[in-house]
């Protein structure tokens, strides 16, 4: 019988990897690892629990029981995604993009994370944004203008004030510092 396991702190395709080489190396088959939890073929045992739970808290991940750190979990790697899937040409509400993801009502999603976390859905995703803009910048493919356009920004001037804000720097005075220091996505 299958077990679903549900994991904290995973952000990128790279967690994925990850995961799998862990579950791999603890001979524990899976079926499908995706951002935030991991499908076993078979249900653990206690002495596979605590392999796992070391092996994953080793690597910055934390295995979660609880099912409203589950859906905080699930919330924020919803929001992560939404930020990666809002460079695409049809962007989609945030709201309404979580409705769709976890089957929830907007307004009890909402209150559960202020509660929760401190810090409203819509903040913390424009938190996101923030570090996707970051990335970009770092990259230096992309002209704020064309970066701004990507994330569906209105301007860039709303872009450069909403950087400013967040970070208490311009986009180009960041583009400039070469030692930035960017906050890893599962500590925003």
């Amino acid at each position: 019988m299958s077990e679903k396991i549900f994991i904290k702190n995973m952000v990128c395709h790279r967690c994925i990897l990850m995961v799998e080489q862990i579950l791999e190396k603890l001979n524990l088959p899976y079926k499908q690892v995706t951002l935030g939890e991991a499908i076993l073929e078979n249900n653990l045992q206690l002495a596979q629990k605590k392999l796992l739970e070391q092996s994953l808290q080793e690597l910055g991940f934390e295995r979660i029981d609880d099912k409203i750190s589950r859906t905080i979990e699930k919330l924020k790697t919803a929001i992560i995604q939404w930020v990666r899937e809002e460079e695409k040409a049809n962007p989609i509400n945030l709201s309404d993009y979580l409705i769709e993801q976890l089957h929830q009502d907007y307004s009890t999603l909402s209150h559960l994370f202020s509660e929760v976390e401190g810090i409203t859905i819509e903040k913390y995703a424009i938190a996101q944004k923030i570090e996707r803009v970051k990335e970009l910048l770092v990259y230096d493919e992309l002209s704020l203008k064309e970066i701004a356009h990507q994330l569906n920004y209105s301007s860039t001037a709303y872009l450069s004030n909403q950087f400013k804000k967040i970070t208490g720097l311009s986009p180009s005075h960041f583009k400039k510092i070469k030692n930035n220091k960017r906050i890893p996505l599962d500590k925003i």
